[in-house]
């Protein structure tokens, strides 16, 4: 079981915030900016192939995140097999140098052929990571919350593993608590639940829980207010995380009276 710290360490970086955040869906470049200041997080995540092709919201993204001060963390979404990732791993190693950041092998792995549920491959996903770790490459796969798939990918030396809560965008919030409860209790690297989170008390609930850090695109993106939400975010990470840290009390199947009973004035 992992020890507690004030610090999230992921591979040989550490950080301030447990709070990571996408790029996608915002309304424009100047929300993102302004949503990403008020989540005060340090590693933002970006689309490999959506900055390539400049698809809508992110031509120009590169040149308006200050990566002086902020980790990418860049991400293999939409590919549906393990090769296509690995390719899609290495052009984002070289985004990451044309950010500045000459050091950073992080990758957020992920290969969904399901384009229904969206659910990644787990099959996929190992033989990605195995590839990846041998090329010097700090690799958090996105995975079903299956415990044994965790585990295996923390085994051959995956820096997180990033269980999904519920499907992606979904805003059902933790549906597998049970499972994630189990992948915390067994790791020894950082879990980081990624995916379905809709709504900040359903962060803090996964910080409470034990998970060393939450994912949030949608929920923060497609608020109607997305500044505001992505605050929101901010203070129910810090909440869950310090809920956490100080030790809950304990379940009982009885009351326990919250006074004292001596000194009780009886009719008697």
């Amino acid at each position: 079981m992992k020890k507690d710290s004030e610090l999230l360490k992921i591979g040989s970086k550490e950080f301030k915030s447990r709070l990571l955040v996408g790029t996608g869906k915002y309304s424009s470049i100047e929300v993102m900016q302004k949503s990403l200041i008020n989540t005060k997080c340090e590693i933002v995540t970006v689309a490999i192939r959506r900055i390539q092709d400049q698809e809508k919201g992110h031509k120009g993204l590169l040149e308006t995140i200050d990566w002086k001060n902020i980790w990418m963390l860049p991400n293999t979404a939409g590919c549906t097999n393990a090769e296509e990732a690995i390719r899609v791993a290495r052009l984002g190693r070289e985004l990451a140098k044309l950010a500045g950041q000459e050091n950073n092998n992080f990758v957020k792995l992920e290969v969904i052929p399901d384009k229904k549920y969206l659910l990644p491959d787990p099959i996929g996903t190992l033989k990605a990571a195995e590839q990846l770790i041998k090329e010097g490459f700090t690799v958090l796969p996105y995975i079903n919350s299956d415990p044994l798939i965790a585990k295996r990918l923390e085994e051959i030396g995956c820096a997180t593993v990033m269980p999904l809560g519920s499907p992606i965008g979904s805003a059902q919030g933790i549906k597998n608590s049970s499972n994630i409860a189990m992948i915390i209790e067994e790791a020894k690297i950082p879990i980081i639940v990624d995916a379905g989170i809709g709504v900040p008390s359903e962060a803090a609930q996964a910080l409470e829980m034990g998970a060393d850090g939450v994912l949030i695109n949608s929920a923060i993106a497609l608020a109607k207010n997305p500044v505001l939400m992505a605050r929101a975010f901010y203070k129910a990470t810090e909440a869950g995380r310090d809920a956490y840290s100080s030790g809950r009390l304990q379940e009982n199947t009885l009351a326990k009276a919250s006074s004292p009973s001596d000194g009780v004035i009886s009719n008697n």
